[in-house]
C-alpha cells in the first residue's frame, strides 16, 4: 500500500512516526502547506517516507500528487476545512480515502439550538453513491474520536447487549501543560468549531436535533486514576455516525472541558474570535479564529511540558445479554510520559494517530473491506481492538452501575 497522507501537523507527524516504528505499508508520502514541517515529520522515519509541499484545498493539485506518487490511499490529517477537496480528489483520482473528521456542519438559519442545518458529514454522504459505484472505500471518523469510540460502540452491540438505550461518547482527561496560562492539547481551530457549534444528539423516533452549547452538564469518573470531570454536550461525529450502523435508543457526545476552558471559548465567542470570516486590520485580511490559533502554542510541540493522562471512551447503557440491566464503559487510556518516550509525540495527537493506522492494515490485509462512504462501526470490531493490543496499546472495559440500580 502506498499511502498520501496530507497534514504534518501534531497527528500527522505522530502518524508517520508510528507508521516506520510498526513498519507499515511500501510507501507514505508526506504533504503540507509548509514543506519544511513536513520534512520534520520524516526525518527520522527511513527511506520509504518522503516530504513534499501542497496545498490541500486545491483538489487538481492533490490529484496529480496521488497519481505521480502511485498512491492507493489519501489518509486526511488536516483540519476539517480541507476535508471535501481532499475527499472529492481521492474520489477523482479512483482511490480509497481517510479522515479523522468529517465536512463541516452549518447551524440552522432560524432554529440552531433545536433544529439541525448542515451536520457533520452531510456533505460526504451525499456522495455515497459515486464512491460506492466506483467500488472504493471512503472511510470517515477514523481517529479517536470519532474512530475508536465508534468501534466501541459496535463491539459493545455484538457482544456485551441485546438492546441499546445509549451509546455515551465520554471524554477527559488530567492533562497539565507547564509554563502555560491557557494551551490546547489538541488544534484550537477544531476545537472552537466542535465545543461553539450547536451540540447534535440523536433519539430513535425523534432523529437528530440540536441544543445550545456545553448543555446538559454532569460529572462523569473517568478510569486510571483521572477521577471525576464535568462533562458537557458539544458537536462531535459519532451522534451522526452510530446510529447508521447501531441500532440504539440514544446517542450522545459529552468532552471533559473543565470551567477555565469552557469560560475562554465563550470569551472568545462574544469578542466574534471564533468567526472564520476574514476582517480588515490594516492592509490585510485576516481570520479571527486563525489569529486565536498563531497566538497559541502548537499543540504539536508540547509534550515535553505535558503530564498526565487522557481518556477517550464510549458509554453503553441497556440490556445485557442475560436480560438484566447492564452499563460498561471502554475506554482507551493514554500516559503523555509513556506516548513521548516511545513515538515522540505528546498522548492526545498519538491517541488519535494510532488509530487510522490501525484500520489501514486492516484494509491493506483485507479483513476490513468495502465501498462507499462508511464509519467505523460499519466493520467487525475485534479485529481492531485485538490489532491494538498487539501493537502494545491496550483497551479496557470496566462494568458500572447502571442508573436506577
Amino acid at each position: 500500500m502506498r499511502v498520501l497522507l496530507v497534514g504534518a501537523g501534531g497527528v500527522g507527524t505522530a502518524i508517520a512516526r508510528t507508521a516506520s516504528r510498526w513498519n507499515l505499508f511500501e510507501a507514505m508520502v508526506v504533504a503540507d502547506h509548509d514543506r519544511v514541517r513536513a520534512e520534520r515529520a520524516v526525518a527520522a522515519a527511513g527511506a520509504r517516507f518522503t516530504a513534499v509541499g501542497l496545498d490541500a484545498g486545491d483538489e487538481k493539485a492533490v490529484a496529480q500528487l496521488l497519481a505521480a506518487e502511485r498512491c492507493d490511499v489519501l489518509l486526511n490529517a488536516v483540519d476539517p476545512r480541507f476535508v471535501m477537496p481532499l475527499f472529492r480528489a481521492a474520489l477523482a483520482s479512483g482511490v480509497n480515502y481517510l479522515d479523522m473528521a468529517m465536512s463541516l456542519s452549518r447551524p440552522h438559519p432560524d432554529d440552531p439550538f433545536a433544529t439541525p442545518g448542515v451536520k457533520l458529514g452531510d456533505e460526504q454522504f451525499a456522495l455515497a453513491g459515486e464512491w460506492e459505484s466506483k467500488g472504493l472505500l471512503a472511510l470517515v471518523g477514523m481517529g479517536v474520536e470519532p474512530g475508536l469510540a465508534d468501534v466501541f460502540a459496535r463491539y459493545a452491540a455484538d457482544h456485551l447487549f441485546s438492546s441499546i438505550d445509549e451509546v455515551g461518547v465520554r471524554d477527559g482527561a488530567n492533562l497539565v501543560v507547564e509554563g502555560y496560562e491557557f494551551a490546547p492539547t489538541f488544534s484550537i481551530w477544531t476545537t472552537i468549531e466542535e465545543c461553539l457549534n450547536p451540540p447534535i444528539i440523536y433519539e430513535r423516533g425523534r432523529g437528530w436535533y440540536t441544543t445550545p452549547p456545553f448543555s446538559e452538564p454532569e460529572i462523569f469518573d473517568f478510569p486510571a486514576g483521572i477521577g471525576p470531570v464535568e462533562c458537557v454536550n458539544v458537536e462531535h461525529e459519532e451522534v451522526l455516525l452510530v446510529p447508521r450502523w447501531v441500532d440504539c435508543r440514544r446517542v450522545t457526545f459529552k468532552y471533559g472541558l473543565g470551567g477555565e476552558f469552557i469560560g475562554v471559548l465563550k470569551a472568545l465567542h462574544k469578542l466574534g474570535l471564533d468567526s472564520t470570516s476574514p476582517v480588515e486590520v490594516g492592509e490585510c485580511r485576516v481570520s479571527p479564529r486563525d489569529v486565536v490559533a498563531a497566538c497559541l502554542p502548537d499543540p504539536a510541540g508540547l509534550g515535553d511540558r505535558m503530564s498526565g493522562l487522557t481518556c477517550a471512551g464510549t458509554l453503553v447503557r441497556g440490556t445485557g445479554k442475560d436480560g438484566k440491566p447492564r452499563e460498561v464503559y471502554l475506554y482507551h487510556v493514554v500516559d503523555n510520559a509513556a506516548s513521548m518516550a516511545e513515538y515522540g509525540s505528546q498522548a492526545v495527537v498519538w491517541q488519535t494517530a494510532v488509530n487510522p493506522l490501525a484500520a489501514l492494515e486492516l484494509i491493506e490485509s483485507k479483513v476490513w473491506s468495502g465501498a462507499g462512504v462508511l464509519g467505523p462501526e460499519a466493520f467487525p470490531a475485534d479485529p481492531f481492538l485485538e490489532l491494538l493490543t498487539s501493537h502494545n496499546t491496550p483497551w479496557g472495559c470496566e462494568e458500572r452501575t447502571p442508573k436506577g440500580h
